[in-house]
């Protein structure tokens, strides 16, 4: 059959219509993109949620400071976003919590390491006797923010004083903090008075209470240092004004001896986490570090207190102090998670390098070499962390809900490959350097590897000069 032009004409231009018809009709049936912040895409995503959930190729949509999507690549589609990170398969976890620290040290890191006899009175004390400042502290502070950027850390627990300052610098530089503010019955450099730190706290609190990233905290120094009526204060005022208190507990096997010197005798048969109990310290607030010295018993009085412990296996092989049961409190379900101590006394503030030794010191003595497999030992550098502080509805996994506190570690390194299993990956082979990435609370701190909160060359016009300072003084100790 013959059909002239304009027949023809006018097929064409039904089906033409009938296309865009069509292609209308399915337009209006997609649903509109989301408008979000940040997109991070095809990474391999270690949630640390309760079912360790892990996506192969996943993607973690955040708006404002928290995660609002997380799942397989294919729901990106429903997302626009303001920036996009595309991990090409590179490894995406909860941001690591560094438990305890002493970070304005940084200052005095490396000296009297060459095999001084009795390094802490021929070093430590006259430096911070001579040079210990709230400049020095301010600086050196901005300095290990820094290096915990870098290196993956999101959450520092400091002891220290003036930290006010601390809690400045960590702020500058945008990672979060857990702060507390050193009493004890000593004169220290912010208070000339046996336990003017109390007073100071109290301050300080008020003022940083309600910030964004810095958690003020209270932290009387240790058993031996702080009278029972001075502990108990300071749980008094960590009550009152909702937050945390940080000790050293069961640190040395002298502990017991000092106390019994310098505060109250203890009778021998008593330990020291049964004294703490015995006196009314132990609470949920309380953060111990190192906590060497216990059994089993004592770890059920810990775990009937919700007491969180941060266990410093570097810093403790380092000075000969002993080896913490942490794979047993662990496995007891303490709230246990991972610290460094001060850059004096593990030097290196990263928890790559912590996890590794936690798992030496524990199988070691055991000849054990199932005890703490990577997943358990990532775990404790990130919900292990967040539960000690109980944080752990806002930080230490990557849910839904949850604060953005998350860092990108690169899988294609030499020494990330071959990534069969990416919680070995992370525990035993991965090195800070390794970190490409540092979100915090939903804001980019570290991205290629490079920080973008501070001008470098503005802070070693302030660093470079004070540790010169500090070299020339300590010339007059060698």
């Amino acid at each position: 059959m013959k059909i002239n032009n304009k027949r023809l004409c006018l097929i064409e231009s039904l089906v033409l219509i009938n296309v865009l018809f069509t292609g209308l009709c399915h337009a209006q049936v997609q649903p509109p993109q989301t408008a979000v912040d940040l997109i991070i895409s095809h990474a391999q995503i270690l949630t640390m949620d309760k079912n360790k959930t892990l996506y192969e190729n996943g993607v973690i949509v955040i708006q404002n400071n928290r995660i609002i999507a997380i799942g397989e690549n294919t729901i990106a589609s429903q997302y626009m976003a303001k920036k996009t990170i595309n991990a090409n398969g590179d490894i995406a976890m909860p941001g690591m919590v560094n438990l305890h620290n002493h970070i304005p040290m940084i200052a005095f890191r490396g000296l009297g390491e060459n095999g001084v006899n009795n390094r802490l009175f021929k070093f430590f004390f006259p430096l911070e006797k001579e040079l210990l400042s709230r400049n020095l502290i301010r600086i050196a502070s901005r300095q290990a923010a820094i290096e915990l950027a870098l290196s993956g850390v999101t959450l520092v627990t400091d002891m220290y004083y003036h930290e006010d300052e601390v809690a400045k610098s960590v702020a500058e530089v945008g990672i979060r903090g857990v702060l507390g503010e050193t009493v004890m019955q000593f004169p220290v450099v912010d208070a000339p008075k046996p336990y003017g730190g109390f007073e100071y706290a109290k301050k300080y609190i008020i003022d940083w209470k309600n910030h964004p990233l810095v958690t003020p905290a209270i932290a009387p120094h240790a058993t031996y240092t702080v009278t029972p009526e001075w502990l108990l204060k300071s749980k008094e005022l960590a009550e009152k004004e909702n937050v945390p208190m940080l000790v050293h507990v069961a640190e040395s096997a002298g502990e017991k001896k000092l106390i019994s010197e310098r505060i109250n005798p203890i009778p021998e048969n008593q330990s020291i986490i049964k004294y703490l109990e015995d006196i009314n310290f132990l609470s949920d607030k309380l953060l111990a570090a190192h906590v060497i010295f216990l059994d089993k018993n004592d770890m059920k009085i810990l775990k009937k207190y919700g007491v969180g412990i941060s266990h410093n296996p570097k810093a403790n092989s380092r000075a000969g102090t002993g080896i913490s049961p942490a794979y047993d409190m662990y496995k007891m379900d303490l709230d246990i998670g991972l610290g460094t101590d001060g850059p004096m006394s593990s030097n290196q503030m990263d928890i790559f390098n912590v996890m590794g030794y936690a798992a030496s010191v524990a199988r070691l003595p055991s000849k054990d070499e199932s005890r703490f497999t990577p997943f358990e030992l990532v775990d404790m550098s990130t919900m292990g962390g967040a539960r000690a502080l109980d944080m752990e509805s806002e930080i230490g996994s990557l849910e839904v809900g949850k604060k953005a506190d998350i860092i990108i570690v690169d899988t294609d390194a030499a020494n990330t490959q071959p990534n069969y299993d990416p919680y070995a990956t992370i525990a035993f082979s991965a090195y800070p350097q390794n970190v490409t990435h540092t979100i915090v609370n939903g804001k980019i701190i570290v991205e290629n590897g490079i920080l973008k909160t501070i001008n470098m060359s503005e802070h070693n016009k302030e660093w470079i000069p004070l540790t010169k300072k500090v070299a020339e003084f300590a010339k007059t100790l060698e």
